[in-house]
């Protein structure tokens, strides 16, 4: 009887190992927003049961996650800063970028808004942050949300902050950053569906507000790329574009326009 117990459990195990060994397992490195809204733990187990392909992600600003890819850690990424992608795709790291998604930027703060902001235009808000010292709150990480709010600044004609008091670097992702501009009673600037995570979060009641949204420069387009092999010949093309392609499919577009909190949108599909 011990002997034919040692034998199923080898059994098992010889048999559990080979299943392991079959399993497609694609990396990602991706922004901190489809993370920490909860999309991708909505999307991976519906692209598992579609493909048999289990997504695994490493959340980051979109510089980091950028360098992952060009540093032959990651298969795929999904990111939000167009010109950083195209320079990556253009200096042979990336393949295939295809857009996927978007939504928008805004720039939220205090509900009594001390620097007056509501319903200004981006350009204007901006100013008027800066000459009433009010504090705001940055990412500082290199992130496409980071990257966005340096084009602001100068597209504003106004010098980027740097060692102002009232500008505070945060050097963590969206959620963290909120949190911190929510205690320093300030402002930031945020990707609508993490805004509304954050306001999920607090039962639909935040401190921090939307002030400033609907102009033309707050666009949030998102992208899927492969890992070039010929940079990383490990990279995993094969199920880099399974995953590209289910995401850009009907399947996968459906999802992602389905995908909602507090009755309100995240994402807005937009492959072509």
């Amino acid at each position: 009887m011990k002997r034919f117990v040692i034998f199923l459990l080898a059994a098992l195990l010889i048999g559990g190992s080979g299943a392991w060994a079959e399993e497609k397992i694609l990396m990602m490195a991706t922004t901190t927003s489809t993370d920490d809204t909860g999309l991708l733990d909505y999307l991976a187990p519906e692209f598992q049961k579609d493909t048999g392909i289990v997504l695994r992600w490493v959340a980051t600003g979109t510089g980091k996650a950028l360098k992952l890819g060009e540093n032959c850690d990651a298969d795929v990424l999904l990111v939000h800063a167009p010109d950083a992608e195209e320079k990556f795709v253009a200096a042979g790291f990336g393949i295939n970028r295809r857009e996927i998604m978007y939504n928008d930027f805004v720039i939220i703060g205090p509900a009594d808004d001390p620097a007056g902001i509501r319903g200004q235009g981006v350009g204007a808000a901006l100013a008027a942050i800066k000459s009433k010292t009010a504090v705001f709150v940055s990412r500082g990480d290199k992130s496409g949300t980071h990257q966005k709010e340096l084009e602001m600044w100068q597209a504003a004609g106004l010098p980027i902050p740097d060692k102002e008091a009232w500008y505070v670097q945060a050097g963590q992702g969206m959620l963290a950053t909120i949190n911190i501009a929510a205690e320093r009673n300030g402002y930031t600037l945020t990707d609508r569906g993490t805004y509304i995570k954050y306001e999920a979060n607090l039962n639909g009641n935040p401190p921090l507000k939307i002030l400033v949204e609907m102009d033309a420069v707050l666009l949030n387009q998102y992208s899927v790329m492969a890992v070039n092999p010929a940079r990383c010949p490990k990279a995993q093309l094969e199920l880099a574009t399974a995953f590209s392609d289910w995401m850009a499919g009907e399947r996968g577009q459906g999802l992602i326009g389905g995908f909602k909190l507090l009755e309100k949108q995240l994402f807005t599909p937009n492959a072509q």
